[in-house]
């Protein structure tokens, strides 16, 4: 058996990029001078730190100070792919208790897990399930001030996140008194080093809440301080060990610091840590189990982090807008490089990561797989295919899982679901069981990750995930026997402004399973085995797709009433047709162009996402449309705001939304590297002489 040797060479010329034989793109400075600073309190602007699994979320002092200021802003979290709580389930609820029979005409009763139905008891079941397990903030560290020191007395702030050493360099005084701190984070344990230098003696504080179960919050409630425990279990001179205990939730924090210091429990889940000199130096780690943790210091932890984050500035793929005439080509390269940072920060652990990464809790703290494709396909495409590949372990343990919920549908394989945490139990709700853009995603995911690593390693540990994931790719659709043809239906769309019961046809969706089959049939082939027939027939025989006036309509079921103020709203996921995923048998390319023209005149931006803007600009990349690519992802809207930290902001309730940053980090990819068959330079970048882009190390899209 052979293997493929395209990706090998896609690969090697990658590594070259597109530099016309000039030097080496100088990266520290690169990076450096796309550093975020700030010299006021704005709550906006908090700056973080983290290894991929665990971060670290500071205000203007470096530390957590002021969370109920920032609690409305860039809220100060603590957290880790592991800390999850579940209030007791009192009226023991069973999974049993949410699901409801639907008849979608495919011959056979399907239950989906709904989050509200006519019983009672059904609803506050569906709520009980929705809401737990969620998130937890582990623990707040800050400046132990004095009482009655409010945030708008500090002065001479100056604060940076300097990225290429992964340190958050803070000083300011405050009534007088100076402080100079420095914060990292280790890259592999789950803990912090701060440094703190005073002209008087520092103090720092250890705060834990009861975790909040609200669909976005900070993760905290404060005013539930005898619903949880923290108690020393041990004590020495220079390291304390805490035991928190939250309902059946344990886990520990490791505390050890340098030079003379008194800790002490100021009153329950709140401790202090008093340093006799001007200087403190400290290290708190968080874990399951008990650990002493090991010797390492702040400073320690300060070169640990600095050559970690070297390291992976090195390693990556960077893309150089220093020699662009454009005014806007230096807020493109400060986006791209914050949405680096951003989502080797808080995007690359051991399970898929929340909307809101590891800053705050939104959707009770769970992901959603639907935005995996969004939060991580770049990670293969930028040099750093390991981070994805730990996403697709997590796809493996929880097949069981995917398998009982596809059972109890009467379907083949298995179906991801939608909304989840890390047991991947479905979470119930109004529309998330019934969206499907997700399946495909782990086989897409999967061809990323064997493009970036070509093996046959790669093959065998991800073969069997794949085959099941289109068995029920295959067994969804429907055929048409009048039309000899298959069809989607019983089903939401990525634009979720359609009812379930009369969706017919959506063309992304159907280009979608298109896709995916071929690529578990190139699997099937790398593994040794004939490709499937029946796949093979389904491919051919999926329905046109329907169009009107010209362009493609939301789904065929829509009809003459695409311009309808509710299907131009929300995602324009027929664009994701041709620019998410390559072109497909199904799409009329001036048909397509036709209909992003109709998007960009009609849409209603002002009620969008952040990824929207990425998603429609790779469609106008593969059309050859470059300037309206431009055009797009720097379009003056809320949703396509990106904050000084580099969050893209949404609302007030989404001011972190990394699916925006993954998508704009896919999407330079495609404008830099392009895609298979593609042979212009920068194909995504007009040449009108403005746009001179660098890069090195990108892979191209399929």
């Amino acid at each position: 058996m052979s293997i493929n040797i395209f990706p090998y060479i896609i690969l090697l010329i990658s590594l070259f990029g597109y530099k016309d034989n000039e030097s080496k793109i100088d990266r520290k400075s690169l990076v450096n001078r796309n550093n975020p600073s700030v010299v006021n309190v704005d709550t906006l602007s908090s700056f973080t730190i983290g290894n991929g699994g665990f971060a670290f979320t500071v205000d203007a002092t470096g530390l957590q100070t002021f969370p109920d200021l920032y609690k409305n802003g860039i809220p100060l979290g603590t957290q880790s792919d592991w800390g999850w709580h579940s209030k007791p389930n009192l009226k023991e609820f069973t999974f049993q208790d949410i699901l409801k029979p639907f008849d979608f005409g495919r011959g056979k009763v399907e239950y989906y897990a709904i989050q509200k139905d006519e019983s009672a008891d059904s609803k506050v079941a569906a709520n009980w399930f929705r809401a737990n397990p969620h998130r937890i903030h582990l623990g707040n560290i800050g400046l132990a001030l004095d009482e009655g020191v409010k945030a708008s007395e500090l002065k001479n702030i100056s604060q940076q996140l300097d990225m290429w050493d992964g340190i958050i360099k803070s000083s300011f005084t405050i009534r007088d008194q100076q402080f100079d701190v420095r914060t990292v984070c280790h890259p592999q344990k789950d803990a912090i080093g701060v440094s703190i230098h005073s002209n008087a003696k520092p103090s720092v504080k250890f705060c834990f809440a009861y975790p909040s179960d609200k669909n976005i919050s900070d993760g905290c409630e404060w005013d539930k301080n005898d619903l949880h425990q923290t108690s020393i279990i041990h004590s020495d001179k220079h390291q304390v060990i805490l035991k928190r205990q939250i309902d059946e939730t344990i886990y520990y924090v490791t505390i050890k610091w340098d030079y003379e210091a008194d800790f002490s429990e100021k009153e329950k889940n709140y401790f202090t840590l008093s340093s006799k000199s001007n200087d403190l130096h400290l290290v708190c780690t968080f874990s399951q189990k008990r650990d002493a943790g090991d010797s390492l210091s702040s400073d320690d932890i300060l070169q640990l982090s600095a050559r970690y984050w070297n390291s992976f500035w090195n390693k990556s793929a960077v893309v150089d807008f220093s020699l662009c005439k454009d005014p806007w080509a230096k807020e493109l390269e400060r986006r791209v490089v914050l949405s680096q940072y951003l989502l080797a920060t808080q995007c690359a652990g051991g399970s898929p990561p929340q909307e809101t990464g590891l800053t705050y809790n939104s959707w009770y703290g769970k992901f959603h797989l639907e935005m995996v494709w969004w939060h991580q396909s770049h990670f293969a495409l930028w040099q750093h295919p390991e981070w994805l590949s730990n996403t697709l372990n997590w796809y493996i343990n929880v097949l069981p899982i995917a398998r009982e919920i596809a059972v109890r549908q009467g379907f083949g394989g298995v179906r991801w679901m939608k909304m989840t945490d890390p047991s991947g139990m479905d979470t119930p709700s109004y529309i998330g069981p019934f969206l499907i853009w997700q399946q495909p995603h782990p086989i897409y995911l999967s061809e990323l990750l064997y493009r970036a690593e070509p093996s046959q390693k790669i093959v065998d540990k991800y073969k069997d995930m794949i085959q099941q994931t289109a068995e029920f790719i295959y067994s969804f659709a429907s055929y048409d026997i009048e039309n000899d043809c298959y069809i989607l239906k019983g089903y939401i769309p990525a634009q979720e402004r359609f009812d379930p019961r009369n969706t017919v046809n959506s063309p992304f969706e159907m280009c979608y399973w298109a896709v995916g089959l071929e690529i578990a049939q190139k699997w099937r082939e790398r593994s040794g085995l004939d490709r499937c027939m029946e796949w093979d027939d389904l491919i051919k025989k999926l329905s046109p797709l329907y169009s009107e006036d010209g362009i493609y309509p939301a789904a065929e079921s829509v009809g003459k009433d695409y311009a309808n103020e509710r299907y131009t709203t929300d995602h324009m996921s027929v664009l994701g047709s041709l620019g998410i995923i390559p072109q497909c048998h199904l799409v009329d390319r001036k048909i397509m162009s036709n209909t992003l023209d109709w998007v960009l005149k009609n849409w209603n931006w002002d009620q969008t996402w952040g990824w929207d803007y990425p998603m429609t600009a790779m469609t106008a990349v593969r059309l050859g449309e470059a300037q309206k690519a431009i055009d797009i992802l720097l379009m003056d809207k809320q949703t396509n705001t990106y904050l000084n930290n580099g969050h893209n902001f949404q609302n007030k309730d989404l001011r972190v939304y990394l699916p925006g940053n993954g998508g704009l980090l896919t999407t330079i990819a495609l404008m830099c590297a392009g895609w298979d068959g593609n042979d212009i330079p920068n194909p995504g970048f007009p040449k009108d002489g403005n746009w001179d882009v660098r890069w090195e190390g990108l892979l191209p899209l399929p």
